[in-house]
């Protein structure tokens, strides 16, 4: 799915309008329509005011990623991980792989 098809989607999983969604960056109803057609590409200032708005990264809006995190704790949990020394983020790693590991085993 390319950008629009994304903005498209995930505007209406909220049920919002184009109108509503241009109120709420800063353009019209009519703008975000061209960034939905792939008529216009929006600058990145909007890009992230539209992303910030569906509660999605930019990442995943420009298809770099191909899911979304909607949980806000977990994403907050992924940055902090992130922000930890490379040791005791290694450590961490391993401690989580092995919680998957151990689930995968028991679903079988």
């Amino acid at each position: 799915m390319d950008f629009g098809g994304r903005i498209i989607d995930l505007r209406k999983q909220k049920k919002w309008s184009r109108d509503e969604l241009g109120k709420m960056v800063g353009t019209s109803g009519a703008m975000v329509g061209k960034y939905e057609r792939s008529e216009m590409t929006p600058s990145v200032e909007i890009a992230k005011k539209i992303a910030e708005a569906l509660e999605v990264s930019l990442n995943y809006l420009v298809g770099s990623i191909s899911f979304v995190i909607k949980d806000k704790q977990m994403l907050k949990r992924i940055q902090d991980i992130i922000s930890l020394p490379d040791k005791e983020k290694d450590c961490l790693i391993t401690t989580i792989d092995h919680f998957i590991k151990g689930s995968k085993i028991n679903q079988m």
